[in-house]
């Protein structure tokens, strides 16, 4: 595995390095030999901020925890991440054996383990983010919302070829919002 770090008024110390490794090693067995673990560790005040990246073949896999003790934060980081990614394994071992042979190729290649409305004038756009669309269906689209703890998730229908949304709702089922046509 391959880590990358980043930092925003904190300083990673070599200490704090080899022990987000100690720990992640617990997470190798759910993931690729050539894997990627994204860190990104920020201070505010008191708070430690601490948020992981890992790109998968086909998704990817994100946790974000704040604690006032960095160490602490990072066990319940490993513990978040092995859980989503435990929970992709499922789904996807799931949906293979229904059939559904388009991810079969991402199993065969996947390590034994893992396997309301504002005022006009109040509006301020804090961040803009950038991303690919992938095209997929609905179903995956929701798998890809969960994997990343996302409430909605844009993306390019794979059956229409239109940009479409799905979003959890407070019932605990999903949306689908689609454009309308005239």
């Amino acid at each position: 595995m391959r880590y990358s770090y980043t930092s925003k008024n904190y300083e990673i110390r070599e200490g704090l390095k080899n022990q987000i490794e100690r720990k992640f090693a617990r997470l190798e067995k759910l993931l690729y030999d050539d894997s990627e673990i994204r860190v990104a560790c920020s201070q505010t005040k008191q708070e430690y901020k601490l948020e992981v990246t890992i790109p998968l073949r086909r998704r990817q896999v994100r946790a974000e925890v704040t604690d006032l003790d960095m160490f602490a934060a990072i066990d319940r980081i490993v513990d978040k991440l092995e859980q989503q990614l435990v929970r992709y394994k499922d789904r996807l071992r799931d949906r293979s054996r229904r059939g559904e042979n388009r991810f079969d190729d991402e199993i065969s290649g996947m390590p034994q383990g893992l396997m309301e409305t504002m005022p006009e004038a109040s509006i301020k756009i804090a961040k803009i983010k950038h991303f690919a669309l992938k095209p997929m269906d609905a179903e995956e689209a929701v798998m890809e919302m969960e994997m990343l703890g996302h409430s909605f998730y844009m993306f390019a229908n794979a059956g229409t070829e239109e940009v479409n949304v799905v979003y959890k709702r407070n019932d605990g089922s999903y949306g689908l919002i689609e454009r309308e046509h005239e």
